[in-house]
């Protein structure tokens, strides 16, 4: 029978596989998202398409994306975290095959509003589901690591779906998206549990011996903390000029998803392979970016330094900075120069989503976490609903693809930095914590 001193130890490599696993999922979620965007040229070719539609495929997704968020707190009360990922990921798979059997761009709107419907609450799930094996104070790690998948699709699966794309055509791409969403339901079912720190957690898929090995100190949240009405989460300050900081941020996502391959291709001069591998370079900062901040927050909340400065006020001034350099951009005359720009910007706006991410987990009750931050997510969804297909239009009615590119790229940083001071002025998650679980004490009380 193993020591008690090593069940913790145990308990930490569990958690941190488990965590792995549901990286993994978010990779190829991002990929999922990533794919349109490397094959954007050779669909467009095939089936006629100008930069305007393909923005708008991009936006409809974010469209249906946004919907799908608001659902995550459902789907975590209609059924547990192992099937609600499941079936998610199914849906995902599926998705990727219409087009293939029937390239119309009918079948490419429907299979791609289809598809953000079933990515909607997969954030929020993914997130609570790693977060019920971390404490809140160690959160910012776990963050980065779900965060920076993105990084690792862009860096490691977006350069290998350009080489299929180039050798074996889209098609392929797609089909490769599918197995790989159908292998991951496999491995998943076999070894998922939850741990100990959400209300789901232990009692439901974990052993007593097992959930005895984490058990929430005094001073973390309670599973039992009663909740609150939604309306005190919802219009708190820290959610909403938070949220208002991630949507702008995602917007700059959405659109290097959707046309930054092209914009090196066609805007820079590069070709297609070698567009679609330095689809990685802004990735690379971004995730190098993300670790490094979440590591080092974790060890200064931890040193009992401010949760604020750690997870608001590092982030915002990253996405000032980012906002700094696009604004530049058009200016910039040399390609790779460009590149470089636009790849170290984008790193430091990425920061903002495991910071911001884990200060949200903390203002509400335990058991409202799934819904708080699918709600959350799905508002910072809405800058995929406009972005992709406004720089479309604009890069469309521009003199050069460059030009319309780089002026597209310009307006992002300009909208990213006003939310950033914004941010700074008024998201305070302690503040906001302890008005939102005073309120919880009283409507306990009474």
């Amino acid at each position: 029978m193993p020591s008690t001193a090593a069940r913790p130890r145990d308990s930490r490599r569990t958690a941190w596989g488990l965590t792995g696993l549901l990286v993994a999922l978010y990779v190829i979620n991002y990929a999922d998202k990533a794919v349109l965007g490397i094959i954007a040229q050779p669909l467009a070719e095939e089936l006629g398409l100008r930069s305007a539609q393909i923005g708008l495929v991009g936006s409809l997704f974010f469209l249906t994306f946004t919907v799908g968020g608001f659902f995550a707190g459902a789907l975590n009360r209609w059924m547990t975290l192992r099937w609600a990922l499941v079936v998610l990921a199914l849906c995902w798979a599926v998705a990727m095959l219409p087009l293939v059997a029937v390239a119309a761009f009918a079948v490419l709107v429907v299979s791609r509003l289809f598809l953000g419907l079933a990515e909607g609450p997969s954030s929020a799930l993914l997130h609570t589901a790693a977060y019920s094996w971390h404490p809140p104070a160690k959160r910012g790690l776990p963050s980065a690591l779900l965060a920076g998948a993105a990084s690792i699709a862009k860096i490691a699966i977006a350069p290998a779906l350009a080489v299929v794309t180039v050798s074996l055509g889209w098609r392929a791409a797609l089909v490769c998206l599918a197995a790989a969403g159908l292998l991951w339901c496999v491995i998943w079912l076999a070894v998922w549990r939850e741990g100990p720190y959400t209300t789901n957690g232990a009692a439901r898929e974990s052993s007593a011996e097992e959930a005895s090995a984490e058990v929430p100190s005094a001073d973390e949240p309670s599973a039992d903390e009663p909740s609150v009405p939604w309306r005190r989460i919802l219009t708190s300050r820290s959610f909403v000029f938070g949220a208002l900081l991630v949507m702008s941020v995602y917007a700059l996502v959405t659109v290097v998803l959707t046309w930054l391959p092209s914009y090196f291709e066609v805007g820079l001069g590069y070709s297609r392979v070698q567009a679609g591998s330095m689809f990685a370079l802004p990735s690379i900062v971004g995730l190098v970016l993300m670790l490094v901040s979440s590591i080092v927050g974790d060890r200064m909340i931890s040193a009992d330094s401010s949760a604020r400065s750690v997870r608001v006020v590092v982030p915002s001034v990253g996405v000032l900075i980012c906002g700094a350099m696009l604004v530049a951009l058009p200016s910039i005359g040399t390609p790779i120069i460009a590149v470089l720009v636009v790849s170290v910007g984008y790193g430091f706006a990425a920061t903002v989503f495991p910071l911001l991410n884990a200060a949200i987990s903390e203002i509400c009750p335990p058991r409202q976490m799934a819904g708080t931050l699918g709600a959350f997510l799905a508002v910072m969804a809405v800058g995929g609903l406009i972005a992709p297909y406004a720089t479309g239009l604009i890069v469309d009615a521009a003199s050069s693809p460059a030009a319309g590119y780089a002026t597209a790229f310009q307006i992002l940083g300009v909208v990213s930095a006003v939310a950033a001071v914004l941010a700074l002025v008024f998201v305070d998650p302690g503040r906001d914590k302890a008005a939102i679980r005073g309120d919880a004490g009283v409507q306990s009380a009474t």
